[in-house]
């Protein structure tokens, strides 16, 4: 059995269609899996158990990356074509079922979109594909013993982004509870994350600095190690959250019920304001802090078997 799975091109989209991977790939045991997504998610998916291929679509002008794709598919007979482009390719092109997602906003968690494409009454949760080795080597750089608190101060829209100045008064009001916490700041390649991220750095002197320096499946190794992740609305938040790292996203102009974190143990904390339209600076230091320990507490009262 053969199942072409066609997924986003953002990071946070890409985490979140993980779900439907992993649903197909419990119900579908002897199927081969071929995934095409755009670049900066293709780590999500290169761990990924019976990946047959992994096809990189690079976005080119007059639309011409799908005519790519088009010729990279049409030489197989698909028992499952699954497009959540909503592109229409998968109309041209061998296949004994379909599935397509229209594209354009609708009300409620992408989760629960993504999930309709399938027919699933619920949507399943994403994972994470973590090989040995990538935790091999986030175990070499978050070694075991102290805590580790899991910073995401960058975004892509500069509008989604916490003041730096309170991710790091957050940290050190919960350190005054965990006196042994260590902070580790994440965030994605290219100049514009790093100067995102480098007022956190310079105010935590004693941070992990994860800035744009591992591949995703090591980012995701890394989140996993942490009891904590902190985050603006971006495809890091969702990844931690996939990775059932307990995950607090940070939400003012953006919707927390369309994009919060879905995992195993979520939360989100939203700007004071209109749902949506806030500015984040509205979000004061004091309700991240209170939502953040909360979180913790749900965590450690959860049963071992639910982590």
């Amino acid at each position: 059995m053969r199942i072409l799975f066609i997924t986003a091109t953002r990071l946070g989209d890409a985490v979140l269609s993980t779900g439907l991977l992993d649903h197909l790939l419990r119900t579908c045991p002897e199927a081969r899996f071929t995934v095409a997504c755009g670049p900066v998610a293709a780590g999500v998916f290169s761990r990924m158990p019976r990946l047959e291929r992994l096809i990189v679509v690079e976005k080119r002008r007059l639309d011409l990356h799908w005519l790519s794709l088009w010729r990279a598919c049409v030489g197989v007979r698909w028992d499952l074509a699954v497009d959540l482009r909503g592109s229409g390719l998968t109309l041209l092109i061998p296949a004994a079922r379909r599935a397509i997602m229209r594209g354009g906003r609708r009300q409620g968690h992408r989760s629960t979109h993504l999930a309709a494409a399938l027919g699933l009454a619920a949507p399943p949760l994403p994972v994470a594909w973590i090989g040995a080795a990538d935790r091999a080597a986030a175990a070499s750089l978050l070694p075991d013993g102290d805590p580790f608190i899991g910073l995401g101060p960058t975004a892509n829209w500069d509008r989604k982004i916490w003041p730096a100045e309170r991710f790091v008064a957050l940290f050190q009001a919960l350190a005054r509870t965990m006196p042994r916490a260590r902070a580790v700041v994440f965030g994605g390649p290219g100049a514009a994350e790093r100067a995102a991220a480098a007022p956190v750095l310079a105010g935590l002197p004693g941070a992990v600095d994860l800035v744009g320096r591992l591949p995703l499946p090591q980012v995701a190794a890394a989140l996993a190690r942490c009891v904590l992740f902190v985050g603006n609305d971006s495809g890091l938040m969702h990844l931690a959250a996939s990775t059932g790292t307990p995950t607090l996203g940070l939400f003012g102009p953006t919707e927390a019920r369309e994009y919060a974190p879905f995992g195993r143990m979520t939360a989100s904390v939203l700007a004071e304001g209109v749902p949506g339209r806030a500015p984040m600076d509205a979000l004061p230091v004091c309700s991240a802090r209170r939502a953040a320990e909360d979180l913790l507490a749900r965590a450690q009262a959860a049963p071992a078997d639910a982590e």
